[in-house]
């Protein structure tokens, strides 16, 4: 039971992690999901190319979910990239509201890494 929770909280934030990759074909889906301006040139580029690192670490995820070998690494690639948006949005101070949405689904995202570290740390196999 422990087993499956842990598997269903990591898929969760796989999901909550690969969400940007729905922006790597669009610009206006990238402007909507961060609410800004009129991407174009090279910020465009720049932002779809994290939308597709944040789909390669979603899957990543969510492919660790089901291996628990990979789950070591992938929880704390997520964990620093969750934790490091969160640090970089307080350091930031002001940002609007598509943003805190994003700091919100971050936090959660960790709350439900760590649960998810409690409840599966007995199926790594440890050396």
């Amino acid at each position: 039971m422990k087993q499956t929770l842990a598997t269903g909280l990591l898929i969760v934030v796989g999901l909550i992690n690969g969400i940007p990759v729905i922006g790597i074909w669009s610009a206006s889906v990238l402007e909507s999901l961060y609410a800004v301006g009129r991407l174009d040139g090279d910020l465009l580029i720049l932002m779809r190319h994290r939308a597709l690192l944040f789909g390669i670490l979603g899957a990543w995820i969510v492919t660790a979910a089901f291996r628990p070998t990979l789950r070591p690494a992938a929880m704390l690639a997520a964990a620093v990239s969750m934790a490091g948006f969160v640090v970089l949005a307080l350091m930031q101070g002001s940002f609007g509201e598509k943003i805190q949405g994003v700091v919100w689904a971050d936090l959660v995202g960790l709350a439900l890494l760590v649960f998810a570290f409690f409840l599966g740390r007995d199926s790594v196999s440890r050396p």
